[in-house]
């Protein structure tokens, strides 16, 4: 079992280390796997796809903190989700929405109550890693939580035709699943037209293309290139199957 983070704080700044040194405090010794911290800022929706994607791969029993909280500090409230054996602690505002969507066996929790000194603009450290520190440690659930349906907050759980993350190489990952599209399908972003290659070696050079990435999600590429800045792609940008 492993603690696994998600978030959009940045992996060179200071909020993660912050939270680390909570979990260190409440669940020593658990160990700590950084899935991502350069989700999209503020961006809840693509956040949901992004994290979906990554969790199926992971084993069950693992716990994942999972912080993309424009709303922190307000009326929004706190959630566990116990899915198909992973457990997902965080922002009860859409993140845990595809994860829920597609789940079959799940349970989820309110968080109650909350530190007094919780800082209001920092619940990732001061509610949700104390949360995740008791799941990992098998001191849940206890008294700073009950049990509801299910979350407030539900997204759509369909796959979500834009792109919701770009990674160093500018690479541009989209909601879509790869296991539902035919390769004989192309894609249309910006008035661009993107025919599929299996991987960038097979790609016609300088050209852009698509393939099912790592993670299996549809992925417009550019081989030996950026094809963010190359063909002006970004978060949020639409896409269009032809």
């Amino acid at each position: 079992m492993a603690l696994m983070l998600f978030s959009d704080f940045g992996a060179s700044d200071l909020y993660v280390g912050q939270v680390e040194a909570v979990l260190d405090r409440y669940a020593p010794g658990v160990r700590i796997v950084h899935l991502l911290h350069e989700a999209p800022c503020f961006d809840v929706c693509s956040s949901a796809h992004l994290l979906a994607a990554l969790a199926q791969r992971q084993h069950r029993g693992h716990v994942f903190l999972t912080m993309v909280d424009p709303g922190v500090g307000t009326a929004r409230g706190g959630i566990v989700a116990r899915v198909d054996g992973r457990t997902y602690i965080g922002p009860d505002n859409g993140l845990l929405s595809v994860i829920w969507a597609r789940g079959t066996l799940k349970v989820a929790w309110r968080i109650a109550k909350w530190p007094d000194d919780a800082s209001p603009s920092f619940h990732g450290r001061d509610v949700f890693a104390p949360v995740a520190a008791a799941v990992a440690t098998g001191e849940f659930p206890n008294e700073t939580v009950r049990q509801v349906d299910a979350p407030e907050v539900l997204l759509p759980g369909e796959d979500l035709p834009r792109i919701i993350y770009v990674d160093h190489y500018g690479n541009t990952f989209t909601g879509l699943r790869g296991s539902a599209l035919s390769t004989e399908r192309r894609l249309r972003i910006r008035r661009m037209e993107f025919g599929h290659a299996r991987v960038f070696a097979e790609a016609p050079p300088g050209k852009g293309f698509w393939y099912v990435n790592s993670v299996g999600l549809v992925e417009v590429a550019m081989p030996g290139g950026s094809a963010a800045k190359m063909l002006g792609l970004r978060v949020g940008q639409e896409v269009e199957l032809l």
